[in-house]
């Protein structure tokens, strides 16, 4: 089993920045991919960005593009997601996964609101 605990999320006036972190604990070892998506207030769940847990490759939403930035800390088992210029419409839930050869893993969210 892995454990994931986001933190970062809060209030933030559009045009700020966030950066969410997400600590893996428990198994580890054999975590191969890590994601971050988002919930927005009656939407479904989608996608905003991977990362290969080598670091070798990293996928965003086209939307997100050039405003967000995903990363990890192997040392640390963090993810990071660092988002820039931030408007209403990013507001969200947002949720850490990672998986690995038999599951994957969801955080309990953390929520990011932005102003306008």
């Amino acid at each position: 089993q892995v454990q994931l605990v986001e933190s970062g999320g809060g209030l933030v006036q559009a045009g700020g920045s966030l950066r969410l972190a997400c600590v893996a604990s428990g198994r580890t070892f054999n975590i191969r991919s890590a994601s971050w998506y988002r919930q927005a207030p009656g939407k479904e769940r989608e996608f905003v960005a991977l990362i290969l847990w080598s670091g070798s490759f990293t996928s965003y939403a086209e939307s997100l593009k050039g405003r967000f930035t995903i990363s990890r800390d192997t040392g640390r088992n963090t993810v990071y997601l660092q988002m820039n210029s931030l408007t209403p419409e990013d507001t969200a839930i947002y949720y850490c996964t990672v998986a690995d050869p038999q599951s994957r893993y969801w955080g309990q969210g953390t929520q990011v609101t932005v102003s306008s």
